[in-house]
């Protein structure tokens, strides 16, 4: 008996490469989004607007975006860290957004260089216009359980960041366990406070594998109802700026849990598969 939809999102042409040693051309971006886009998935990351500086293997985004074989029913997703991000995105033809804050200010600080508070200021003015375009905007929660700098993150901290997200306009939250700490106890109650700021519809579990409990935390979420995930084909991935959280959960590894748990996911595991040889390929 089917229990129902479950979406994954597939993240690994953005956090997945993200991380890499090796410089990856553009061609092997575009082939790799190429695969994908043939598995199912309705919504696939697979650029970031940020500084090449700062983040050297998303350079040449706006390349993959015009070198795509775009699929009628798939929206392509960039990361925009501020409206110089935003605005190159919408000139490069990207189908949809996100914006990315921190429930920690240490990691809020590595990461973006500003406070929560300078983030949320920063990201008002994408939201604004994007909110004019109908230019759907998502929202991404970066250490949700515990921060590599300042360690335990309160649920409420969490609970109070995707309000402020949601009523700015965000259609979802992403929620991330970015270094991959969070047990199924953890995310339990950090869900649980969520859920009464955002419905819980609206909201997206992001769970790193570091430490072998993206799965067992994948069914815990399951259980409090939430029904999208990300994950990155072959499990590549990280954030350079969180020591430790390389280690994207495998979407090939959820799509064949979900499957088997008697969700549906319309995703081909088959063509998943192909598409994970091809991004480990490309280490």
């Amino acid at each position: 008996m089917s229990l129902g939809p479950c979406e994954i999102f597939e993240v690994g042409p953005r956090d997945g490469l993200q991380n890499e040693a090796r410089e990856i051309p553009v061609s092997e971006k575009v082939a790799l989004v190429d695969k994908l886009s043939g598995a199912g998935f309705v919504r696939i990351e697979c650029a970031s607007f940020v500084s090449p500086k700062w983040v050297p293997q998303m350079a040449g985004s706006g390349e993959v975006l015009a070198g795509i074989d775009r699929r009628e029913g798939v929206r392509y997703a960039a990361l925009t860290p501020n409206m110089r991000g935003y605005e190159d995105a919408l000139a490069a033809g990207a189908d949809e957004v996100a914006i990315f804050a921190s429930a920690s200010e240490g990691f809020s600080r590595k990461n973006i260089n500003a406070t929560i508070a300078e983030s949320i200021e920063r990201f008002a003015p994408i939201l604004e216009d994007a909110r004019h375009r109908d230019m759907p905007v998502r929202g991404y929660i970066s250490c949700v359980v515990e921060c590599p700098y300042d360690g335990a993150v309160a649920p409420a901290s969490v609970a109070s960041l995707a309000d402020k997200l949601f009523a700015m306009g965000c259609y979802e939250i992403s929620l991330g366990d970015t270094i991959g700490a969070g047990t199924p106890d953890s995310i339990a109650r950090m869900l649980l406070a969520v859920r009464d700021a955002v419905p819980v519809g609206r909201l997206a579990g992001h769970y790193h594998d570091t430490n072998g409990r993206a799965m067992a935390n994948i069914d815990t979420s399951l259980s409090l109802g939430v029904r999208v995930f990300d994950a990155a084909v072959g499990g590549l991935g990280g954030c350079p700026y969180a020591p430790g959280a390389k280690g994207n959960v495998a979407t090939e590894a959820v799509n064949a849990h979900l499957l088997a748990l008697g969700y549906e996911t319309g995703i081909d595991q088959a063509v998943v598969e192909e598409a994970a040889d091809l991004a480990r390929s490309m280490r």
